[in-house]
């Protein structure tokens, strides 16, 4: 038996995997993070994630369980390590992703720490994913690997791609081989009031949901110029920071491109604030640089001929991958759109998660033609 810190979102996940870890006879605390010292600036309802709606949700779920219930202020670690990164990272022109900064820096860094500090034995969330025996059939055990989860729609083995081995040893996702709808059905039947509670979306420090608007009450206005390929201004704007690479929609150029096809976002350079649109087919990139890479295990010695995700939600790119120290070269097999510095590319042999890296440049084939 294990002592276990339940990380409870107010969720149906948390609260079935939570369930789980009970029913495996694991001695469970439940522990809901508070991530602002002002919870009502944060989403709230059917959108919501981290609110008083949310804490409440996950103190009942406890009690349901009968296992103690405790909140951890969490808000300070939170505001440095995510608000204030996001805030930087759109500042230079890149589009972070500040859910895999939290899974990174404070559900599996700072949660984890305190948990073993406490004299707990690890940390079980809601997470889909899967964690596995690297063993080769030796007596003794292997490494631990992270997989997909069985339910591919809700797999989130890209947000957790930053664990190292240390971590993973210490992380416990019991749904990873469930689908979506028995956990809430399983949920219903332990009677956890949550059972059909909606999932949580966006990000839940932007409490409208409004980014550009959010970051240019944070940064103030910083003046630029979109323009084509060509360098012809088409409009001014008040912050490069209110658009990202492959944006379509909320460009408001007045003027239709001269074969009437529609413009995207094709680079954004902060100093100067210049935004630069074109025709969808300059979004195609077919290599990137990432930096900053974690290994889930062993990093690749050799050249690896894998698959990579690009986006949460994305699709799976067939590619091969070069690492050089803290560099990352990736060659994608076919071609992706409008890949955004800032975001994570997540490693992936099979099914099973190497590493991941942020995306500090790509190479668009566009530029092999220009």
């Amino acid at each position: 038996m294990s002592r276990l810190i339940a990380a409870m979102s107010g969720g149906v996940d948390s609260a079935v995997a939570a369930a789980r870890a009970v029913d495996a006879g694991h001695d469970v605390t439940g522990v809901h993070l508070a991530l602002s010292r002002n919870p009502r600036s944060y989403r709230s309802g059917a959108r919501g994630c981290c609110s008083i709606e949310d804490s409440s949700d996950a103190r009942r779920a406890a009690d349901t369980l009968e296992i103690p219930f405790y909140v951890w202020d969490m808000s300070e670690e939170f505001a440095d390590e995510v608000v204030d990164d996001f805030i930087e990272e759109y500042s230079a022109g890149r589009t972070p992703n500040p859910c895999l900064r939290c899974n990174e820096k404070i559900k599996f860094a700072a949660v984890l720490e305190r948990a073993l500090a406490l004299g707990f034995d690890g940390v079980v969330t809601g997470h889909y994913a899967q964690l596995r025996d690297g063993a080769d059939g030796g007596s003794e055990p292997g490494p631990i690997e992270l997989h997909r989860a069985v339910d591919h729609g809700k797999d989130q083995s890209y947000v957790l791609g930053v664990l190292t081995q240390e971590q993973l040893a210490h992380s416990h996702f019991p749904l990873g081989g469930s689908d979506k709808s028995d956990v809430r059905l399983e949920a219903e039947r332990r009677g956890l009031q949550v059972a059909h509670k909606p999932d949580s979306h966006d990000i839940c420090f932007v409490a409208d949901g409004d980014n550009a608007g959010w970051l240019a009450d944070k940064l103030g206005p910083r003046p630029g110029t979109v323009v084509d390929e060509s360098g012809e201004v088409l409009r001014e704007h008040d912050g490069a920071y209110a658009f990202t690479i492959g944006q379509r929609r909320g460009l408001r150029l007045g003027v239709p491109a001269d074969d009437g096809k529609p413009r995207f976002v094709l680079d954004i350079e902060p100093v100067s604030g210049t935004v630069t649109v074109g025709p969808r087919e300059h979004l195609l990139v077919d290599a990137l640089e990432g930096i900053r890479p974690l290994w889930c295990g062993t990093a690749p010695g050799e050249p690896l001929e894998c698959t990579v995700q690009l986006r949460a939600h994305g699709a799976e790119h067939r590619a091969v991958v070069e690492v050089d120290g803290e560099s990352v070269h990736v060659q994608l097999l076919e071609p992706a759109e409008g890949i955004a510095p800032g975001q994570a590319v997540v490693i992936y042999d099979g099914t099973r998660v190497v590493g991941s890296a942020t995306i500090a440049s790509t190479h668009r084939m566009a530029d092999q033609t220009s």
